[in-house]
């Protein structure tokens, strides 16, 4: 089987003064016209759900408080997965392209997570108006903008 190799372009921050993406001094150039764009989609690798066990964990015990008993893992957002690769998106509060510091309103994502890649988000490629979803999750915001007001602790069982 072919091997791919992913190189980090950067890091997770979050510390007190906020959530930032900090891009390595290399990669800074990529940062041009992304100011321009309100949302951002940051792959990043959970590097601390990689493990040989984590990598191979293929189904769940119920993640969701409504869900079905087991769920593949495909069907979660759970960084326990072949390939500990998330995705979150954004919005973008502040770009510093000298600095290569983008401020971001929020990530699930921990303290130095490592980013592997950024990619503007766009509605044409990124939304969906009519998708459907569980009947045990619709009761989920439908925007990033209404989660923050959400009480998501009653809805996992971790």
């Amino acid at each position: 089987m072919k091997q791919f190799y992913v190189n980090p372009v950067g890091k997770i921050i979050s510390n007190e003064k906020g959530f930032f993406i900090c891009i390595d001094e290399k990669y800074i150039p990529a940062l041009k016209e992304l100011n321009s764009f309100s949302h951002v989609n940051i792959i990043w690798w959970a590097d601390k759900c990689d493990s040989e066990e984590m990598r191979n964990t293929l189904t769940t015990n119920q993640p969701y408080k409504n869900s079905p008993s087991v769920m593949g893992i495909f069907a979660t957002r759970s960084p326990l997965r072949p390939n500990p690769v998330a995705v979150s998106t954004a919005q973008i509060i502040h770009t510093d392209c000298e600095k290569g510091i983008i401020q971001i309103a929020y990530t699930d994502a921990e303290n130095n997570t490592p980013v592997i890649d950024l990619k503007p988000y766009t509605a044409s490629l990124d939304r969906v108006e009519n998708f459907t979803s569980p009947e045990w999750c619709r009761h989920w915001p439908e925007s990033i903008e209404k989660s923050g007001d959400f009480n998501w602790e009653e809805e996992f069982n971790f």
